[in-house]
């Protein structure tokens, strides 16, 4: 018999599995949508739809600049420079966790899950939770945001660098530890060439969402674009509350494209 007289018949899903599934899934939203309240439209909403979408149609341009005061440019970098701080401070405190947490380099199965435990924990709290807290704590301004974005991301990063240092090669390093070289040795040149490049790109990765999240702490206090923006908001300024949409809009799309970029030529 040929090859190609071979028929290779693929298994048929059973009809009743897959009612069963589709049954469930229904079962699912008509549960979900029943624990929603009675939705209320507003009378006034169709009209500040309507003025939201002028204003980002007639942005306040003239507030892109303000010699004398707060502007789009200094609440954006403000923004920018929470972002890297905060992926900064957690990428360096990160790493001790994630060499704690993975299991190829912990000398017992208790090591490496008290820090998966761990690393779990700090990731439980929202970034806006922290950032309240750290107001409380260091009062608003920057200084909350940073803190709470950089105590926010070592639980994410410290969990996707911990499995790239489970994925990696222990060739390498079984073959130094043969050779008597130290602790300190086999990490430089056997453990840290095989995974920087992984956590150069979760960091890039991280650093973008950091972005977006920083746009919203400003709203709680928290420093950067969003304080502007609520407060616009609250002024029913329409035309300012459009160019910051645009402007947030601008910085995130060209952030996007160079870290992707970047990571494209790391990995």
């Amino acid at each position: 018999m040929s090859m190609s007289e071979i028929i290779i018949k693929k298994p048929k899903k059973k009809p009743l599995f897959r009612w069963t599934i589709t049954i469930l899934l229904i079962l699912l939203y008509v549960w979900a949508f029943s624990g929603l309240q009675n939705v209320e439209v507003k009378d006034t909403a169709m009209t500040v739809t309507k003025s939201i979408l002028d204003g980002i149609i007639h942005p306040d341009w003239d507030y892109v600049y303000l010699p004398d005061g707060e502007d789009l440019l200094r609440g954006l970098l403000d923004t920018l420079a929470i972002a890297i701080l905060g992926t900064i401070i957690s990428v360096l405190l990160c790493i001790p966790f994630a060499f704690w947490a993975a299991s190829n380099l912990s000398k017992g199965k208790m090591v490496s899950s008290s820090g998966k435990f761990t690393l779990s924990v700090i990731r439980t709290f929202p970034e806006i939770v922290l950032a309240l807290l750290f107001i409380k704590a260091v009062g608003p301004g920057s200084f909350a945001g940073i803190l709470a974005l950089g105590l926010h991301s070592i639980g994410m990063l410290g969990k996707l660098f911990s499995e790239e240092v489970e994925n990696m090669d222990m060739g390498p390093t079984e073959a130094l530890i043969a050779s008597g070289a130290n602790r300190l040795q086999v990490l430089w040149f056997a453990v840290l060439p095989q995974v920087l490049p992984g956590f150069i790109s979760y960091s890039l990765y991280r650093f973008e969402i950091n972005m977006r999240s920083a746009t919203i702490l400003g709203v709680i206090g928290a420093g950067g674009i969003g304080a502007p923006l609520i407060f616009a908001i609250g002024s029913r300024d329409w035309g300012r509350v459009g160019i910051i949409l645009l402007g947030i809009i601008v910085t995130i799309t060209i952030i996007d494209y160079l870290s992707s970029y970047l990571r494209k030529k790391i990995v």
